[in-house]
Order: C-alpha cells, then sequence, then structure tokens
C-alpha cells in the first residue's frame, strides 16, 4: 500500500500543500547561503523571464562572457510562471512547505522534479557529498477537499 500523500493523484486548477523533509531527518538548509540559493531557484522558476531582454545581453559585445554563460543558463532554464501560482512557503532547517495551484496535471510534477534536482546538485556539490538530499518523493496534499 502506498504512502499516505505520496500517491499523487492531480487536478487541474486545484490547490496544493507540498513538503518534503532531509534524509533522517537531516538539515537540508545548513547555512544562509543554502536558504538564499534554494530561494533564488524559486524565483528563477516562477517570475517570468524577460526573453527580449536576455537575448540583448548575448548581442552586446560590453557584457562579459560569464553573463552571457549565466544568460544562456537562465534562457534554457524550466519556467513555470504559467503553470504554478505560489501562494506561501515555509523553509525549516530540515524541511520545507509549499502552498500552490497548479493549472495544469502534469505541473507540480515537473516544477517539483526540476526543483528537488537542482538543488541536490547544488547541496551535494558544495558539501562534498553524495546521493539522496530528501527522504524519499515530496509529499502533496489537495487543499480543495476535507481532508
Amino acid at each position: 500500500m502506498p504512502a499516505r500523500n505520496r500517491t499523487k493523484q492531480y487536478l487541474e486548477d486545484s490547490y496544493y500543500h507540498i513538503y518534503n523533509r532531509g534524509v533522517e531527518k537531516r538539515a537540508i538548509f545548513l547555512d544562509q547561503q543554502d536558504y538564499n540559493v534554494f530561494l533564488n531557484y524559486l524565483k528563477e522558476y516562477l517570475t517570468p523571464k524577460d526573453e527580449r531582454s536576455l537575448i540583448n545581453q548575448l548581442s552586446d559585445p560590453n557584457v562579459p562572457w560569464e553573463e552571457k554563460d549565466k544568460t544562456i543558463k537562465l534562457l534554457r532554464l524550466n519556467n513555470f510562471t504559467e503553470e504554478i501560482t505560489f501562494l506561501a512557503y515555509c523553509l525549516m532547517p530540515n524541511h520545507f512547505h509549499f502552498f500552490v495551484k497548479q493549472k495544469s496535471i502534469q505541473s507540480i510534477d515537473k516544477f517539483m522534479n526540476s526543483l528537488g534536482t537542482r538543488y541536490t546538485m547544488y547541496f551535494n556539490k558544495k558539501y562534498r557529498r553524495v546521493g539522496s538530499l530528501y527522504q524519499g518523493v515530496y509529499k502533496a496534499v489537495s487543499l480543495d477537499n476535507d481532508e
């Protein structure tokens, strides 16, 4: 039998409480930089891209190559502005909570997969570790029912 809140049967235009914690209840944010990186990832995923401005940076000869490299990465990065409405969040040392509205059935899965993988790669590189950061797959509870 699947763990509670792990089997995800999403609905369009529905509200969800999403949460996850560190493997073995370990901290997933060890210092302020970790919180800042995680929040920056959220911002990059959930803020509309100004693609015209980013493309202009690439063609500007005065922009250093390092900045152009960052711009290319931003252009390639998934953006979930049209798919996820982020309503609230809480980041604790060993876990997080999000309240979101998803607009299509696959939005949360794509968003959480991208965010989780990206932050795990950052964390593992920074702290010279390997393996899972989270205790299993994130959990999601529908807020549209009386549970």
